[in-house]
């Protein structure tokens, strides 16, 4: 660490670095601010003063000169699940590289009031834009009639509406995970879709709707779970009682970790007689027996776009109007090509452990 240059007395201003440097004031601001035409000897000099005299920004200061706080807000909801904890990362990466600090702030409530009083928290606060993580549309519904005078991104498959946006297509997602599984010769495929207010989990279940229908197929079973492998247990269970199938879209990797654990109870073996695709990509998923084919969503590129989006709005230039990035289907071992003249295993199963227990 560098010392004061005046130890005990005052800490080090930029005019401190120009004098040991030898340069301006003002080509310590170009260096600090990594504007160009300053040499990279000088560059080397300046940095090197700034590290020997311990010298840091005046943030308060510049605040005062550019009238900005260098900070996004970020509205955080359902941070206890997988995607949304790693979208406020991505945020967090992609701000900190553009040189902004983020105050980000958890809501349990999804009701307007509560969304809109913790906007105006972070307004208090004198940020220069909003991000909101936004999974269930009433939030989307609260912030559409907000003017908060700054500029303000929702993250989110919203479809049309009157705010910027960024978002994974889930639609699509949904639709690989299906056509997936129907190239490999499944006509039969059941999908446990996440909670039914979840804007992503209505339109995975359109990607996989839609995907059956393109191909001629009927819809196969329909179950609900909450993103927990709990619940994805409970809707295997319930699924393997009733009609068969020989494929399941499971609408997040945690529900496709308890599928399968109720498939290995049934006495199903996975790929051999249930495939099985998840969502999310999460980093346990290639570690699953077997390791789970599932969708990627791309955190990072999400925080990126989305950040860039403010930065637009802070710079005064109009940014797009609604960003959609596309999702990959990554393959692993719990898929696998239906063999020829079977397509029963499921109901075989199902009826050799009801046979058992009478």
């Amino acid at each position: 660490m560098g010392e004061s240059v005046n130890p005990g007395l005052r800490p080090p201003v930029m005019e401190d670095v120009a004098a040991r440097a030898g340069v301006s004031h003002q080509t310590v601001s170009r260096v600090i601010n990594s504007l160009p035409n300053v040499s990279e000897k000088t560059r080397q000099r300046v940095e090197a003063a700034i590290v020997e005299l311990g010298y840091r920004r005046n943030t308060a200061a510049r605040q005062l000169v550019t009238r900005r706080s260098e900070t996004l807000g970020v509205v955080a909801h359902s941070m206890e699940q997988y995607g949304p904890s790693h979208i406020l990362l991505g945020i967090q990466e992609a701000a900190h590289a553009a040189g902004y600090a983020v105050n980000s702030v958890g809501q349990a409530d999804t009701g307007g009031a509560a969304i809109i009083e913790t906007i105006e928290y972070h307004l208090s606060h004198q940020v220069d834009g909003l991000v909101v993580i936004a999974p269930r549309e009433a939030i989307v519904r609260a912030i559409e009639r907000l003017n908060p005078g700054v500029p303000i991104v929702v993250i989110g498959d919203i479809g049309s509406s009157g705010v910027h946006s960024v978002g994974v297509d889930q639609q699509r997602g949904g639709w690989l995970a299906t056509r997936h599984l129907i190239d490999l010769g499944h006509r039969t495929i059941a999908h446990i879709m996440g909670p039914t207010d979840w804007l992503d989990a209505k339109a995975r279940r359109r990607g996989w709707e839609g995907a059956l229908a393109d191909a001629g197929l009927e819809p196969g079973p329909l179950l609900v779970g909450d993103w927990s492998a709990e619940s994805g247990y409970e809707a295997g269970k319930k699924l393997f009682a009733g009609k068969g199938c020989t494929a399941v879209f499971a609408g997040n990797d945690q529900m496709s970790l308890g599928l399968m654990r109720a498939a290995h109870e049934m006495g199903l073996r996975i790929p051999e007689d249930l495939s099985v695709v998840g969502f999310d990509d999460n980093p346990d998923s290639g570690y699953f027996f077997p390791p789970l084919t599932t969708v990627r969503q791309d955190f990072a590129e999400l925080g990126r776009r989305c950040v860039g989006m403010i930065l637009d709005g802070i710079a005064g230039s109009d940014p797009l109007f609604s960003v959609r990035i596309q999702s990959q289907l990554v393959q692993r071992a719990s898929t696998a090509p239906l063999p020829p003249a079977e397509g029963t295993a499921v109901s075989a199963a199902i009826e050799g452990a009801e046979g058992s227990s009478r």
